[in-house]
């Protein structure tokens, strides 16, 4: 993976997120308290970003900075193999994480 699919996958995460959230680009900007050509180039992969920049867009679009760079289900299409590996990397972070929380919910009661 180069350095332009994480911006292309960076780009397409912020736009997906956005559009789920019903948010303009404009909209986007002002809650992350940012140019609305910024939010363009990040969306576009016209350039990289600051990660305070980032830490901006996810607090306005309040998810995790990791979402960000997940795979999306076309870059799944492309490589059978690969796919599965991320897949299975991807259930398996998740899995240790909710096992984490629940540990941590189960001793704190």
């Amino acid at each position: 993976m180069t350095s332009d699919d994480i911006q292309n996958r960076l780009g397409e995460n912020v736009r997906r997120i956005r559009k789920e959230q019903n948010l303009t680009q404009f909209q986007l900007a002002e809650k992350a308290e940012l140019s609305e050509e910024t939010v363009k180039n990040i969306e576009l992969s016209r350039c990289w970003t600051s990660d305070k920049n980032l830490a901006k867009i996810t607090k306005a679009l309040q998810v995790d900075i990791h979402c960000l760079f997940l795979p999306v289900c076309s870059s799944f299409d492309e490589d059978s193999k690969d796919s599965g590996i991320i897949k299975k990397a991807i259930a398996e972070n998740l899995k240790n994480y909710v096992d984490s929380v629940l540990g941590e919910i189960t001793q704190n009661h």
